[in-house]
């Protein structure tokens, strides 16, 4: 699959309910959304345990994969950004461009590189895992070293657990200064190394995904800052 342009969109809502009935009405009106290759409305948290104490009833979220930037352009004007939109008190987007992806999200693979490997600024990372039932209490146990080490890593900007759903269905999406920052966390944290090198003899997933990006805009703010 080739696509162009990858937006994420965070919103702040101050109640639950109408949220939740964006997000039950959403996918629905995202159907035959012209250019639209690929979308997931998730719910956000912390991403500190990967449990339901985790979650955010009040940022809610929307990844989405585009032919071109003209179609992810003519979707701020739909009725679903509308609507989300008329309910937020606070809104991001994050407008990005495939350097890396590697992996499925529910079967297919949603993102392809469509940044020069040359870039040099900032970047995105999107991590998201289905997790075998049976080895999800090994997994949540060895989540907290890692992001402990996350939250102090230098050059990042922003870091937001996103999930489809309160169990077992997670990841996070990052956005660092610079490749090097990101590189430096992946491959230096001790913590997160470790944590690597147990992922494929502990089997704590059934499905997995990763992927980078060239971060093209930031418009917006998230917890009341521009990351």
């Amino acid at each position: 699959m080739s696509a162009g342009v990858v937006e994420l969109r965070v919103w702040r809502t101050g109640r639950l309910a109408p949220a939740l009935a964006r997000m039950a009405t959403g996918r629905r009106m995202l159907r035959g959304t012209p250019g639209l290759r690929f979308a997931k409305l998730l719910g956000t948290g912390s991403g500190r345990t990967f449990t339901p104490r985790d979650a955010d009833p009040h940022h809610w979220a929307l990844l989405t994969t585009w032919d071109d930037q003209g179609a992810a352009d003519a979707f701020a004007g739909s009725r679903l950004v509308r609507g989300w939109d008329s309910v937020a008190q606070e809104q991001l987007r994050v407008r990005m461009a495939t350097l890396s992806a590697r992996g499925q999200w529910s079967g297919v693979e949603p993102f392809s590189p469509a940044a020069p490997p040359s870039y040099d600024g900032p970047i995105a990372a999107v991590t998201r895992a289905r997790l075998r039932a049976s080895r999800a209490l090994s997994f949540w146990r060895a989540v907290p070293p890692v992001v402990d080490a996350l939250t102090v890593a230098p050059g990042l900007r922003l870091a937001v657990g996103i999930g489809e759903a309160p169990i077992g269905l997670q990841g996070t999406f990052s956005l660092w200064d610079s490749s090097r920052a990101l590189v430096d966390f992946a491959y230096r944290s001790p913590a997160h190394v470790a944590t690597v090198q147990r992922t494929e003899p502990a089997r704590w997933y059934a499905e997995e995904l990763f992927a980078r990006f060239a971060v093209l805009e930031v418009e917006g703010t998230y917890r009341g800052r521009t990351p």
